[in-house]
Protein backbone atom coordinates (compact mmCIF):
# COMPACT_ATOMS: atom_id res chain seq x y z
CA UNK A 1 0.00 0.00 0.00
CA UNK A 2 1.65 3.43 -1.07
CA UNK A 3 2.40 6.34 1.80
CA UNK A 4 0.40 9.43 1.15
CA UNK A 5 3.40 11.28 2.85
CA UNK A 6 6.74 10.66 2.00
CA UNK A 7 8.98 9.59 4.63
CA UNK A 8 10.59 12.60 6.58
CA UNK A 9 13.93 11.70 5.80
CA UNK A 10 15.55 9.04 3.38
CA UNK A 11 16.69 5.45 4.47
CA UNK A 12 20.72 5.82 5.07
CA UNK A 13 20.02 9.54 6.91
CA UNK A 14 21.86 8.28 9.69
CA UNK A 15 23.76 5.16 8.61
CA UNK A 16 25.66 6.41 5.59
CA UNK A 17 27.66 8.04 8.43
CA UNK A 18 29.53 6.40 11.28
CA UNK A 19 28.12 7.38 14.26
CA UNK A 20 29.68 10.68 15.54
CA UNK A 21 31.78 11.89 18.33
CA UNK A 22 29.65 14.65 19.84
CA UNK A 23 31.41 17.65 22.35
CA UNK A 24 29.59 18.53 24.90
CA UNK A 25 32.07 21.31 27.05
CA UNK A 26 35.81 20.96 27.80
CA UNK A 27 36.06 18.16 29.18
CA UNK A 28 33.16 16.05 28.38
CA UNK A 29 32.34 14.58 25.11
CA UNK A 30 29.63 11.61 23.84
CA UNK A 31 31.05 9.04 21.84
CA UNK A 32 29.94 5.41 20.68
CA UNK A 33 30.21 2.80 23.37
CA UNK A 34 33.03 0.28 23.14
CA UNK A 35 33.36 -3.02 24.38
CA UNK A 36 35.79 -2.13 27.31
CA UNK A 37 33.39 -0.15 29.09
CA UNK A 38 31.33 -2.53 30.03
CA UNK A 39 32.31 -2.97 33.31
CA UNK A 40 31.23 0.34 33.98
CA UNK A 41 27.84 -0.50 32.23
CA UNK A 42 27.10 -3.34 34.76
CA UNK A 43 28.07 -0.85 37.45
CA UNK A 44 25.33 1.47 36.13
CA UNK A 45 22.90 -0.82 36.27
CA UNK A 46 23.97 -2.02 39.39
CA UNK A 47 23.43 1.30 40.67
CA UNK A 48 19.98 1.18 43.10
CA UNK A 49 19.33 4.81 41.92
CA UNK A 50 19.60 3.90 38.49
CA UNK A 51 17.64 0.85 39.13
CA UNK A 52 14.88 2.89 40.52
CA UNK A 53 14.01 4.15 37.02
CA UNK A 54 14.59 1.30 34.54
CA UNK A 55 12.70 -1.96 34.01
CA UNK A 56 15.63 -3.90 32.98
CA UNK A 57 18.72 -5.44 35.05
CA UNK A 58 22.01 -6.89 33.63
CA UNK A 59 23.52 -9.50 35.53
CA UNK A 60 26.66 -10.43 34.51
CA UNK A 61 30.00 -9.01 32.37
CA UNK A 62 28.34 -10.61 29.37
CA UNK A 63 24.78 -8.92 29.41
CA UNK A 64 26.89 -5.86 30.15
CA UNK A 65 29.20 -6.60 26.53
CA UNK A 66 25.99 -7.94 24.82
CA UNK A 67 24.37 -4.03 25.96
CA UNK A 68 27.25 -2.25 24.90
CA UNK A 69 27.81 -4.34 21.58
CA UNK A 70 24.49 -4.01 20.20
CA UNK A 71 24.35 -0.33 19.50
CA UNK A 72 26.78 -0.48 16.81
CA UNK A 73 24.00 -2.63 14.92
CA UNK A 74 21.21 -0.01 16.23
CA UNK A 75 23.03 2.44 14.50
CA UNK A 76 23.21 1.04 11.36
CA UNK A 77 19.59 -0.39 11.09
CA UNK A 78 18.74 3.16 12.46
CA UNK A 79 16.53 1.79 14.96
CA UNK A 80 18.35 3.61 17.87
CA UNK A 81 21.86 4.87 18.94
CA UNK A 82 23.69 5.63 22.54
CA UNK A 83 26.36 7.21 23.53
CA UNK A 84 28.61 7.14 26.43
CA UNK A 85 28.88 10.37 27.75
CA UNK A 86 32.79 10.67 29.07
CA UNK A 87 35.00 12.93 30.78
CA UNK A 88 38.53 13.91 29.44
CA UNK A 89 40.21 10.65 30.66
CA UNK A 90 37.58 8.90 28.51
CA UNK A 91 35.77 7.31 30.83
CA UNK A 92 32.22 6.97 30.97
CA UNK A 93 30.01 8.82 33.10
CA UNK A 94 26.72 8.38 31.85
CA UNK A 95 24.49 6.97 28.57
CA UNK A 96 22.73 9.88 26.35
CA UNK A 97 20.56 8.05 23.44
CA UNK A 98 17.85 8.11 20.69
CA UNK A 99 15.32 5.06 20.69
CA UNK A 100 12.53 4.75 18.52
CA UNK A 101 14.08 6.42 15.76
CA UNK A 102 11.77 6.63 13.22
CA UNK A 103 12.82 8.28 9.45
CA UNK A 104 9.55 8.61 8.39
CA UNK A 105 8.62 10.56 10.85
CA UNK A 106 11.92 12.21 11.78
CA UNK A 107 11.49 11.63 15.45
CA UNK A 108 12.91 10.04 18.28
CA UNK A 109 12.75 9.00 22.19
CA UNK A 110 15.71 10.07 24.15
CA UNK A 111 16.97 8.52 27.09
CA UNK A 112 19.56 9.32 29.75
CA UNK A 113 21.46 8.51 33.08
CA UNK A 114 24.49 9.64 35.05
CA UNK A 115 26.43 7.68 37.62
CA UNK A 116 26.36 8.60 40.98
CA UNK A 117 30.22 11.06 40.95
CA UNK A 118 28.61 12.99 38.07
CA UNK A 119 25.09 13.83 39.20
CA UNK A 120 24.35 17.45 40.38
CA UNK A 121 26.92 19.16 37.89
CA UNK A 122 25.08 19.61 34.75
CA UNK A 123 26.26 16.44 32.73
CA UNK A 124 22.57 15.19 32.15
CA UNK A 125 21.66 17.91 30.87
CA UNK A 126 24.83 19.37 29.14
CA UNK A 127 24.56 15.41 27.22
CA UNK A 128 21.09 15.93 26.22
CA UNK A 129 21.49 19.53 24.88
CA UNK A 130 24.43 18.33 22.84
CA UNK A 131 22.43 15.36 21.23
CA UNK A 132 19.30 17.67 20.65
CA UNK A 133 21.64 19.82 18.59
CA UNK A 134 23.11 17.06 16.38
CA UNK A 135 19.40 15.07 16.18
CA UNK A 136 18.30 18.45 15.03
CA UNK A 137 21.01 18.97 12.69
CA UNK A 138 21.09 15.48 11.03
CA UNK A 139 17.53 16.14 9.84
CA UNK A 140 15.20 14.81 13.13
CA UNK A 141 11.83 17.09 13.70
CA UNK A 142 11.06 15.84 17.39
CA UNK A 143 12.55 14.42 20.14
CA UNK A 144 10.56 13.09 22.99
CA UNK A 145 11.12 11.51 26.37
CA UNK A 146 9.17 10.51 29.45
CA UNK A 147 9.75 9.56 32.81
CA UNK A 148 7.98 8.79 36.10
CA UNK A 149 6.31 11.94 37.67
CA UNK A 150 8.30 10.98 40.30
CA UNK A 151 11.18 11.18 39.34
CA UNK A 152 12.14 14.81 39.93
CA UNK A 153 15.80 14.70 38.93
CA UNK A 154 14.94 13.64 35.73
CA UNK A 155 11.95 16.47 34.89
CA UNK A 156 14.79 18.80 35.47
CA UNK A 157 17.27 17.72 33.61
CA UNK A 158 14.39 17.33 30.21
CA UNK A 159 13.14 20.98 31.24
CA UNK A 160 16.57 22.87 31.30
CA UNK A 161 17.22 20.95 28.05
CA UNK A 162 14.15 22.83 26.73
CA UNK A 163 12.31 19.92 26.82
CA UNK A 164 8.41 20.97 27.11
CA UNK A 165 5.88 19.37 29.19
CA UNK A 166 3.15 17.74 26.82
CA UNK A 167 1.23 16.01 29.49
CA UNK A 168 0.97 13.08 32.00
CA UNK A 169 0.03 9.10 30.77
CA UNK A 170 -1.29 7.86 33.63
CA UNK A 171 0.35 4.48 34.81
CA UNK A 172 1.90 3.93 31.27
CA UNK A 173 5.11 2.19 32.81
CA UNK A 174 5.42 -0.29 34.98
CA UNK A 175 8.63 -0.03 37.48
CA UNK A 176 9.72 -2.68 40.25
CA UNK A 177 7.27 -1.08 42.51
CA UNK A 178 4.45 -0.90 40.41
CA UNK A 179 2.50 1.20 38.07
CA UNK A 180 4.24 5.01 37.46
CA UNK A 181 2.34 7.84 36.10
CA UNK A 182 4.66 8.86 33.27
CA UNK A 183 5.77 12.61 32.32
CA UNK A 184 5.62 13.61 28.59
CA UNK A 185 8.66 15.91 27.19
CA UNK A 186 9.27 16.59 23.66
CA UNK A 187 11.25 19.12 21.82
CA UNK A 188 10.85 20.05 18.31
CA UNK A 189 13.29 21.12 15.56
Amino acid sequence: MPLLVAPALPAGSLAAQEQPHLPVRPGLTLRPWRDDDAPLVRAAFDCPAIQRWHVRRLDDDAEARAWTAQWAARWSAETAASWAIVEGDDRPVGQVGLRQVSLAEASADVSYWVLPAARGAGVATEALLALTRWSFAAGLHRLALEHSTANAASCRVATRAGFAVEGVARESVRHADGWHDMHLHARLA
